[in-house]
């Protein structure tokens, strides 16, 4: 039965939709598309047919999605843990990182071990030809370095050069001149650039991840002086050398062109041959060429590095190349605008109105500066944190023209501006200021611009320490959870601003906290930092379950000084420390602990204060314990304290003691008296 009734119904619908396809068929023969629905009022009809519940449907644009998208969309329904370390120390929960030096020996770990397996990959490609990665990753590929064209031809040249090998290639460029054989000039180029990019050397297997960050510090290295340090010649590495293949190869090109002289000159500015890039400037105008934008990039770059001149003069070199620009009808791009005002830096004061003129100029031409842009602007004006009348606006003004903005990378500099910025609002001491720019690296994907690790620690470091100076504690707290370590290890200058901040709003209860938080972070053998703890300590009276706290944390840092790592040598105990972790001893009843103190003092050769001698004296009243009181007074004795005749005295009266004892006491106290007598006799001298 059942069988039956789906036959009758399926030839029923055959011949149902027949007659729709005789009725409905278009002009040129096309049958519409359409769907088949329950009849319901609630549903519209389609217009030219009698028949219920049928609708055309229209089939949308198709829509091409990019291969992440799936991954892009997972990705936004994620935020960031609070309670997590960072997304890149997650390998290994053993080898998560506490402090900053632990983030960084990780991260340069990690990058040898992909060096190492890049390494493995290309000697042996053959056995990673398998490709599972969807999409294609091709950095994850074998690369071929080794070439397969072994006869001697244009194209083994071509292939050399496509390898970077540059001994080889420029061997293969003399073959084929030995042989007779003409290389093209688009070829010739190609070599000019290799060998003009690496200098003439071969390119260095060295690890590079380690040199980020590294350009700013050049840019003071050489003065107005003309002397040139010899950090900034390490860090160029390779320079121009006289007479190498590239001027070589380059002289022996019969027909020059215009790209072959940007690539020489721009090469020359690369490896600091500056007096031979503007010559062969000189030479490319008089063979009637023009250069190219990037190539007056480099000249710009050149004239403002030129030793032998002044500012002014350098700026007027500078206009003059900006007309020949304008004359050679080549439009200046972003990198012409951001090489000026990195140049101008170098001018100090004088540079300041230029940029101003340039930033100006910049944006009336068209063209939306970079994070770079602002970062050199900033740079200029807050350079030595001692900014002139009126420049100290700039960076108000900055803010507000690109809040809320999202930025794209366009600029190698473009990773500098957050920390720049952070550094304006730490000097200025502005906290909504410091607000703002956090929002900015927060909006869109600028978060990306916070730069490597060292940068991101400098930047957060100068935030958190404006919170604990600016805002209210609950506030601070909150951000110091929502940062640590989440995003950046502290400083031990961070955790004592952040004691400072706890100090000043009276929250001292949080600080054993932080002691913990301190040894988690590589900060257990920080002097300083444990001298403000057990200092803010003891400073005051506390209630008794705190104090009880405040003495555990003491007995803490104790250990430390006691159990120093057998390849540190031992550090000498601050008398503060001994003081503060005296009392705090005594304060919580831990008298046994805090007796044995006064052998360190000794041990140490360190002067005990006159409140820690007293406080002694009161737990050995409360313990009636005359000798705890004579050992009191024989250490106030072996420093010949003037404290010590008082103590004296304050035995004699709170306690019963022998005649032995009396005498004894005597005996310091005459001691102590002679002693001071013959300073003050040698003072007198």
């Amino acid at each position: 039965m059942a069988a039956a009734a789906t036959r009758r119904w399926l030839g029923f619908r055959c011949r149902l939709c027949l007659k729709l396809r005789g009725q409905r068929a278009s002009p040129c023969g096309q049958i519409p598309c359409c769907r088949f629905y329950s009849g319901s009022a609630t549903l519209p009809k389609v217009e030219g047919t009698n028949i219920t519940g049928i609708e055309e449907v229209v089939i949308p644009r198709k829509k091409t999605w990019d291969k992440v998208a799936v991954l892009q969309a997972l990705a936004s329904t994620v935020s960031r843990d609070p309670t997590a370390a960072p997304y890149a120390f997650q390998d290994d929960p053993y080898l998560i990182p506490a402090s900053s030096m632990e983030s960084r020996l990780f991260l340069l770990a990690k990058k040898s071990g992909e060096n190492a397996a890049k390494f493995i990959i290309n000697l042996h490609p053959k056995y990673f030809q398998k490709d599972i990665a969807e999409p294609h990753i091709p950095c994850l590929m074998p690369e071929y370095f080794e070439p397969q064209i072994e006869d001697i031809s244009e194209a083994a040249l071509k292939e050399r050069i496509k390898l970077k090998k540059v001994k080889a290639s420029v061997d293969m460029f003399d073959q084929l001149l030995q042989a007779g054989t003409t290389v093209s000039l688009e070829t010739s180029n190609s070599l000019l650039d290799l060998l003009c990019y690496y200098g003439d050397r071969e390119p260095s297997t060295d690890n590079h991840f380690q040199q980020s960050g590294k350009s700013e510090e050049l840019e003071e290295d050489t003065g107005e002086n003309g002397k040139k340090s010899k950090k900034a010649d390490d860090q160029f590495g390779v320079t121009w050398r006289a007479k190498n293949n590239a001027e070589r190869i380059f002289a022996l090109i019969p027909e020059k062109n215009s790209y072959s002289y940007c690539t020489m000159i721009r090469g020359m500015v690369k490896h600091r041959a500056l007096v031979q890039a503007l010559n062969l400037y000189a030479e490319l105008l008089n063979n009637r060429l023009q250069a190219d934008v990037y190539t007056f990039n480099a000249l710009i770059e050149a004239t403002a590095l030129n030793m032998n001149e002044k500012s002014e003069d350098k700026w007027n070199n500078i206009l003059e190349l900006l007309k020949q620009m304008a004359a050679q009808k080549v439009k200046p791009n972003l990198q012409t605008f951001n090489t000026i005002l990195k140049c101008l830096r170098r001018f100090q004061a004088f540079g300041r109105l230029p940029a101003l003129q340039t930033f100006r100029e910049m944006k009336a031409i068209g063209i939306e500066p970079s994070l770079a842009t602002y970062h050199h602007v900033i740079q200029l004006f807050y350079h030595h944190e001692n900014p002139s009348k009126g420049s100290s606006r700039i960076i108000y003004d900055i803010m507000n023209e690109i809040t809320g903005q999202k930025f794209t990378p366009k600029d190698p500099d473009d990773d500098m501006f957050f920390q720049s910025a952070m550094r304006v609002c730490s000097f200025l001491r502005d906290l909504e200021l410091a607000y703002q720019v956090h929002g900015l690296l927060n909006t869109g994907d600028n978060w990306k611009f916070i730069g490597p690790d060292h940068r991101r620690n400098f930047y957060y470091s100068k935030f958190f320490s404006l919170l604990c100076l600016m805002e209210q504690i609950d506030v601070t707290l909150k951000w110091y959870k929502d940062l640590v370590p989440s995003v950046f290890f502290p400083r031990s200058q961070t955790l004592i601003d952040l004691l400072q901040a706890l100090d000043v709003a009276n929250r001292l209860e949080v600080i054993p906290q932080i002691w913990k938080d301190s040894k988690e972070y590589g900060h257990t053998f920080r002097s300083d930092l444990k001298e403000e703890i057990l200092m803010l300590m003891a400073r005051d009276q506390h209630p008794p379950e705190l104090q009880v706290a405040f003495a555990d944390c003491a007995a803490d840092i104790k250990s430390t000084y006691e159990s120093q790592d057998a390849r540190q040598t031992a550090p000498d105990w601050p008398a503060n420390s001994l003081n503060c972790i005296a009392v705090l001893f005594l304060r919580a009843g831990r008298t046994q602990e805090a007796w044995k103190m006064l052998r360190l003092f000794r041990k140490h050769n360190k002067i005990p204060g006159n409140k820690l001698l007293n406080e002694y004296m009161d737990s050995a009243k409360a313990s009636n314990s005359p000798a705890q009181a004579i050992e009191v007074v024989k250490l106030a004795g072996a420093f010949s304290l003037p404290i010590c005749e008082g103590l004296t005295q304050r035995v004699m009266a709170d306690f019963a003691i022998s005649q032995e004892q009396k005498e004894a006491l005597g005996n310091l106290t005459s001691l102590t008296s002679d002693s001071d007598s013959d300073s003050d006799i040698s003072e007198g001298i």
